[in-house]
């Protein structure tokens, strides 16, 4: 049964140079129609699908913040009235400064919303301008005071590195200014160059000046100490927290646990099948309208798809996979599966063996996709 909810909103007030999510302009879209549609497929979800007990609930998109105080007000009570959230789940919204105010943090704090993702990404105007960010960098700090002064203690911070023209110097900088605000968690990733985004018009045109692959694994390094001496520990490759901070909802995906995708473009794993949203609005709603739900793909795993997810997700988290956890989920050994693949890997210094689990070493934190392919294609059924 699914433990974690993720509800996808579209709309933004400024598309970034560097985003390929489902995501559109907000001015002129049918918002108060969306979010009546994502009420109907929840009811309906969970009907098709129930739930036991809900641990984790995570508004993500888009810019759920753009939505205006009255609008957020509308979607968490449908959120509540159809996973009950108690007090002691992990309640998150994602946050971009520029968009949030008193009034509409105080809508999420009466609702339970009791985590906030800040997509700050750098700490120097010129780079934000850069990538199509609508904020600067005062206003990354004037929403984190705000916002604890308003209670939320539980907040996570979105850096970037790996950008057009950022060196390690701003980079730096982007750090200490992170762990200055006196932030339990940080989520930090290196920038891809996606298709339909404007950087990925730009590289094509040889017109994007990104870091060499040697500067870029310098900045993960710097990245990894600095947060490390402030008390944030690597949990998985690219999050860092306090302990008792990580991350509960992402820690479903990297457990391969089942969750719920609701919204355009959302994606969902319930009852081994996972499944994907119609992501333009108005095959999303048609969709809802006609079916009772959005969905366009629905791909039945087999077991060995969910062995080498088991694998590539697993190694994803610092702990990395549990030997006993594989069996009892597969009623096979581990080494009976991967024994090959990790005795290999094992040779070339990019896992550890020990304390009954599977984990990247640190030469293997640099090297993970390298080391994730390895158990693709393997498993015959």
């Amino acid at each position: 049964m699914p433990k974690a909810v993720y509800l996808h909103i579209p709309f933004c007030d400024y598309i970034c140079h560097y985003c390929d999510f489902n995501k559109v302009f907000m001015k002129g879209q049918p918002v108060e129609e969306y979010l009546d549609h994502m009420a109907v497929e929840m009811k309906n979800t969970v009907k098709k699908f129930p739930y036991d007990h809900i641990e984790t609930i995570f508004i993500g998109g888009g810019t759920p913040t753009a939505l205006s105080a009255s609008q957020l007000d509308v979607l968490l009570e449908s959120v509540n009235d159809t996973f009950h959230p108690g007090s002691h789940i992990e309640y998150t919204v994602e946050a971009n400064p520029g968009s949030v105010d008193e009034e509409k943090l105080s809508v999420l704090k009466n609702a339970g919303v009791n985590r906030l993702s800040i997509g700050a990404q750098a700490f120097q105007n010129d780079l934000l301008k850069r990538l199509g960010r609508g904020h600067d960098e005062q206003e990354v700090v004037e929403i984190v005071k705000l916002a604890q002064r308003m209670g939320f203690d539980n907040l996570s911070l979105d850096l970037m590195f790996g950008l057009p023209d950022q060196t390690m110097d701003m980079f730096r900088e982007s750090i200490e200014r992170t762990i200055q605000l006196d932030i339990p968690h940080v989520s930090s990733y290196s920038l891809q160059v996606e298709k339909k985004t404007v950087f990925y018009n730009l590289f094509r045109k040889d017109q994007l000046p990104l870091p060499t692959q040697e500067e870029e694994a310098d900045m993960f390094e710097l990245l990894i100490s600095k947060l490390e001496k402030a008390g944030l520990q690597q949990y998985e490759i690219s999050n860092f927290a306090r302990p008792g901070f990580e991350s509960k909802h992402n820690m479903m995906y990297w457990k391969n646990e089942h969750y719920y995708g609701v919204g355009a473009g959302a994606h969902s794993y319930m009852n081994g099948v996972r499944r994907i949203n119609a992501g333009p609005l108005k095959k999303y709603i048609q969709l809802v309208d006609e079916n009772g739900f959005p969905y366009t793909e629905e791909n039945e795993l087999t077991t060995a798809e969910k062995m080498e997810e088991e694998m590539f997700m697993g190694l994803r988290m610092k702990k990395g996979v549990s030997v006993e956890r594989f069996q009892e989920k597969f009623n096979i050994p581990l080494m009976t599966v991967f024994g090959s693949q990790i005795d290999q890997l094992h040779d070339k210094g990019l896992i550890n063996l020990n304390k009954g689990n599977i984990s990247l070493t640190e030469k293997g934190l640099f090297l993970g996709n390298e080391v994730f392919s390895e158990f693709l294609g393997v498993v015959e059924e």
